[in-house]
């Protein structure tokens, strides 16, 4: 029978898992306490980093609906909670593995997809969410409606469309305000296609989250 403390940890990484846009899971097998500390503050206020028991971790996956790899949870474990932007968050764990390769990232979660550490890797080499958008604002800009969606829209949708705009459109970029009539079109079936969900998804919401400080403290190797 699960005790109080237990029931309480894996509440909480349910929380974690539910108020998160992204996960990268890892393993600080090494780190010293300050390295993590470090870690904790190049990874921002948009992302928490916990260290977890694995046997919980996998039981708060499971009550969250989250799909991950049990050989990712293997050994000490630790996972970035990201509620911020994917990208930044995934740039700062692949800079600070490169500086303390005891840190070793082993996959993680975005938007519901589970991810090897290579797609993490993939993701930490994309543009900011905030570069994606003003490549495209220019365009977004004579629709308005779209363009509001287009900001709640998951990073994946931004960065398809800004593909999309790119395939459509002959060397560099034109100008907000050289973009024409004839431009429209186009790009509002682009935008249409990154913000529209299915019905039962519902209107997408226009509430911040609230991020939790990143205030967790390393512990020794878990018993697994």
């Amino acid at each position: 029978m699960p005790n109080k403390e237990k029931l309480g940890a894996v509440a909480e990484i349910v929380d974690h898992f539910n108020e998160s846009s992204a996960t990268v899971i890892t393993e600080y097998r090494g780190l010293t306490v300050k390295q993590v500390t470090q870690l904790r503050q190049a990874l921002g206020a948009d992302a928490t980093y916990t260290v977890v028991k694995n046997t919980l971790t996998r039981r708060a996956a499971a009550e969250a609906g989250v799909s991950i790899d049990d050989s990712m949870l293997v050994g000490p474990t630790a996972i970035a909670f990201v509620k911020g932007d994917p990208v930044a968050a995934a740039k700062g764990l692949r800079e600070f593995a490169k500086a303390n390769p005891l840190l070793v990232i082993k996959g993680g979660v975005l938007e519901g997809r589970s991810l090897s550490a290579a797609e993490v890797n993939q993701i930490a080499d994309l543009e900011s969410r905030e570069v994606l958008l003003a490549k495209i604002a220019g365009v977004l800009k004579a629709l308005p409606t779209r363009a509001a969606g287009l900001f709640q829209a998951p990073l994946s949708q931004v960065a398809r469309l800004a593909k999309a705009l790119e395939d459509k459109t002959p060397g560099e970029a034109a100008p907000a305000a050289e973009a024409t009539d004839a431009e429209a079109p186009a790009a509002e079936a682009a935008a249409a296609d990154a913000t529209e969900a299915p019905a039962e998804a519902g209107a997408a919401t226009t509430e911040a989250s609230t991020d939790a400080p990143a205030t967790d403290t390393p512990a020794e190797p878990a018993e697994q």
